[in-house]
């Protein structure tokens, strides 16, 4: 499966914020694929996106 990429796919069509913005989730299974081989949800940054939420500097404008 390919994954992700940003220089020839946009993110809005692969990928979208949770309801709280603390976890990617994947629309296509291109983004899904991504998401579990990069771990783009493990718990470190999980906990570093709510504190950045809460700071108001997540989630990123596009």
């Amino acid at each position: 499966m390919p994954l992700f990429n940003p220089r020839t796919q946009r993110w809005s069509d692969n990928f979208t914020w949770s309801s709280d913005a603390t976890t990617v989730e994947g629309l296509t299974i291109i983004g899904r694929a991504t998401i579990v081989c990069l771990r783009m949800n493990n718990l470190v940054i999980l906990v570093a996106r709510r504190r950045w939420t809460i700071s108001g500097w997540h989630p990123p404008d596009d």
